[in-house]
């Protein structure tokens, strides 16, 4: 059975930088080790990275939210230091403009994946738009979120993604 993990833009700005917040911080355990997992059991390992350039500022998303973050080559857009040599085992990685990625969905659909389990930042938005680009792609696909392994600003809008998530047939592993 081919699986894939992918770690949604667990990225600096997201932790600790522009964007960052404390529960972000406390994730950095847990996404460890279900790399570690995952390479040990061989799966995939499919990172993205949010990647936005000088001008974020002028585009939908920079007039939508205007702060500037992830700036390709910066601090703030490398992964988490608790995951960055990881990166050179990665099967792919994929530099996304906003939330939800094609790219992403395009390589899943070529590799045929039974399996994917993501995890990462932020749930309500690029994990909830990830999972559903996943999704759209591999309709047969077991898809897995492990509430443990993202979150989000507030606990409600958590929940309601993991609510959206579980209507898409979707499974969310509950903490």
């Amino acid at each position: 059975m081919k699986k894939a993990l992918i770690v949604v833009d667990f990225q600096n700005d997201f932790i600790t930088g522009a964007l960052g917040f404390d529960k972000a911080t406390t994730l950095r355990p847990i996404i460890k080790e279900k790399i570690e997992k995952a390479l040990a059991d061989g799966w995939d390992l499919i990172f993205t990275l949010d990647t936005h350039s000088e001008d974020y500022l002028n585009t939908v998303e920079g007039r939508g939210l205007p702060i500037v973050h992830c700036i390709k080559g910066s601090w703030g857009w490398e992964l988490d230091d608790s995951i960055k040599d990881y990166q050179s085992k990665a099967t792919k990685v994929i530099e996304k403009p906003t939330f939800g990625s094609f790219e992403l969905a395009q390589f899943v659909k070529e590799k045929a994946y039974e399996e994917v389990e993501l995890c990462g930042l932020v749930t309500s938005l690029c994990v909830l738009s990830n999972a559903t680009m996943v999704k759209a792609a591999l309709p047969e696909c077991k898809i897995i979120v492990d509430s443990r392994a993202t979150e989000d600003l507030s606990d409600e809008v958590k929940k309601r993604s993991f609510d959206v998530m579980k209507s898409f047939m979707m499974n969310v592993l509950e903490a």
